[in-house]
């Protein structure tokens, strides 16, 4: 389980973080490095179409062994074609192969972990699976970056050439990580022999019935009125993250003369990809601890103003241009600790909605959402800020937070959710 998720946790963060600090080091402008990587949320929106073919084809050990395997290949693809003249196309097309083969290796993955153990150990296994998922986040835009910087400065700040060595290393893990899971990981379901009895033509009509039954289901379970609002939630609670997640980064390197703070590939490694990261996973943890307490209810506005009103952090840094690494630590950590708190809120809304008969092929719709929800501002981020400046555009994220306040306002929640059973 801890190699299993730390392999689930690496291809996402290379997408969704690594990606941005290459291309900003390559020379992309930021409308265009906020327009390309956001695209890549799309398999993780598409995730729950092909997540039953995931179920009727070949086992879940056979997908996790399939996608590693390819996720290593697509990691050495990124490698070889940073140095061409073709590196954008390249990379990108790579990046796109990592993304849906990381979203079907998160499926099988998750199935494989309710198939391969029984429910006291998923139990005990749960806090170890989320551990190892962020070191992988720690690993990968901490120490990574941090790797591709020094060897910047190794090889004379041959940008390139040092990213390139660097994925091919991760390459190297990738398919070592495929090599060790082929022996370790154990066969929990049928054999292949007894899993494909079932004809063709019926595993295809299998699936069309699930994605009809799952789409129908979703939408008739509440209300119209509720269903509405359900999704307005999750489409526009994280909107302010979702435009500060990608230029908030591009803001900590990109120069000075830009507005930006400046930080070398080392520097970002160590404040967004550890402070930001341990400041993120304790706001979590307490944001968890609160609500089983007392509830979700009781807790939903704190969360709300901790996961809006911290990003006001940015908005200082980019008048304030501080110098000192402590100061932007102190100012990262609190932000991402707001945001892990306030996240909270939205995770067990998501529980809250997929309660039900179908309630994890609707967790599923929900996270899709989720990812839909980033993926939009993030679209059009870099270019409004380009458009208007790094100050401007923080004090437009902050004016965005009245939309959390807004949706927030029209959701109702049962007072005794969350709350620990005795």
């Amino acid at each position: 389980m801890p190699t299993l998720y730390f392999a689930e946790g690496l291809p996402y963060v290379a997408v969704m973080t690594i990606s941005l600090i290459l291309y900003k080091q390559l020379g992309l402008s930021n409308a265009e490095i906020t327009f390309y990587t956001s695209w890549l949320y799309l398999p993780w929106v598409i995730k729950p179409l092909w997540s039953p073919f995931v179920d009727l084809v070949k086992t879940k050990r056979w997908w996790i062994l399939t996608m590693q395997l390819l996720i290593g290949a697509a990691f050495g693809g990124i490698a070889f074609t940073i140095p061409t003249s073709w590196w954008l196309q390249g990379t990108l097309f790579f990046f796109w192969v990592m993304a849906f083969a990381s979203a079907t290796h998160d499926i099988a993955a998750d199935g494989f972990y309710m198939l391969g153990l029984d429910e006291h150990n998923q139990a005990n296994f749960v806090g170890i699976r989320s551990t190892f998922y962020r070191l992988a986040t720690i690993f990968g835009q901490g120490v990574l970056v941090m790797i591709a910087g020094n060897l910047q400065v190794i090889w004379r700040n041959s940008i390139p050439f040092s990213w390139s060595l660097m994925f091919y290393g991760v390459a190297g893990l990738f398919i070592a990580l495929w090599l060790w899971h082929g022996y370790v990981l154990p066969k929990a379901e049928k054999t292949e022999k007894e899993k494909t009895r079932t004809p063709l033509h019926s595993s295809v009509f299998n699936f069309q019935s699930s994605i009809s039954s799952l789409l129908r289901s979703f939408v008739t379970k509440f209300p119209t009125r509720e269903v509405v609002i359900g999704i307005l939630f999750m489409l526009l609670y994280r909107m302010p993250e979702g435009l500060l997640a990608k230029v908030s980064a591009l803001f900590l390197v990109d120069s000075i003369h830009n507005g930006g703070l400046g930080l070398s590939p080392q520097e970002y490694g160590f404040v967004q990809g550890t402070v930001g990261v341990v400041g993120l996973t304790l706001g979590g943890i307490l944001g968890g601890i609160l609500a089983g307490r007392h509830g979700l209810k009781r807790w939903l506005w704190p969360m709300v103003c901790a996961i809006t009103l911290p990003d006001i952090v940015y908005v200082y840094m980019s008048y304030a241009m501080p110098e000192s690494l402590f100061v932007i630590n102190v100012c990262v950590f609190l932000e991402q600790f707001g945001y892990g708190f306030g996240f909270t809120a939205y995770m067990l809304y998501l529980i809250y909605y997929s309660r039900g008969e179908f309630k994890t092929s609707h967790y599923a719709l929900c996270t899709a959402f989720m990812a839909l929800s980033m993926m939009i501002p993030g679209l059009f981020a870099g270019a409004l800020q380009e458009a208007v400046g790094y100050q401007a555009f923080f004090i437009i994220v902050m004016l965005c937070c009245a939309v959390t306040f807004l949706v927030t306002a029209f959701i109702r929640i049962d007072p005794e959710f969350g709350l620990k059973k005795e």
